[in-house]
């Protein structure tokens, strides 16, 4: 507390310049603000690492029988390329989640209005009005378009809820594997 009191001192301006008691109120209250922004960016920021940390963070590797720092490197990577070869998943080179087909399709809609504009126009001169024959296909063909382009958006998001849960799985067989061979190798692995 003491700090933050220091350095409202420090950075406030010195209020005997104001000439009016209300500008020191604007002052105080933006120093307030100022300090009341900084403790909850400060609180963001901590829970933001602490959960990044819990998110990232591998298993704990305890060297059971007393192997040196050389050795559990040495093992640590030896395990890392087993556990590559028997899961055929490498954490180092996770598979991309989304596939270049996944950006948004654009203009399906003013495609199939042109289109439906085009035929309805066809088909109103054949009627005797084109420029009706055309708004009504303009509108049945933006719509279907739309109707495509909402199809094409669900199957995107279908095709990288696979992909994540086949990167999930990959990196499970891994976990597994590396421990495995971690604790075949005298660690306590969890």
């Amino acid at each position: 507390m003491g700090l933050v009191a220091a350095m409202v001192t420090v950075d406030a301006p010195d209020l005997g310049e104001l000439s009016h008691p209300s500008q020191e109120h604007v002052v105080l209250r933006l120093i307030s603000r100022s300090i009341l922004q900084l403790a909850i960016a400060t609180f963001a920021i901590s829970i933001g690492v602490t959960s990044a940390g819990a998110q990232n963070g591998g298993p704990y590797i305890y060297p059971s029988k007393g192997q040196t720092p050389e050795q559990q490197n040495k093992d640590r990577y030896e395990c890392s390329q087993w556990a590559i070869s028997q899961s055929g998943y490498d954490p180092s080179k996770p598979p991309q989640t989304t596939s270049p087909n996944t950006q948004q399709p654009q203009g399906h809609a003013v495609r199939g209005a042109g289109r439906g504009a085009a035929a309805g126009a066809i088909g109103g001169a054949i009627a005797g009005d084109a420029g009706t024959g055309a708004a009504a296909g303009a509108a049945i063909g933006g719509a279907a378009g739309g109707i495509r382009r909402r199809r094409a958006k669900k199957q995107a998001q279908q095709q990288q809820a696979e992909a994540q849960a086949a990167a999930a799985g990959g990196q499970d067989a891994y976990n597994r594997a590396f421990a495995a061979c971690l604790q075949g190798r005298g660690y306590t692995v969890n």
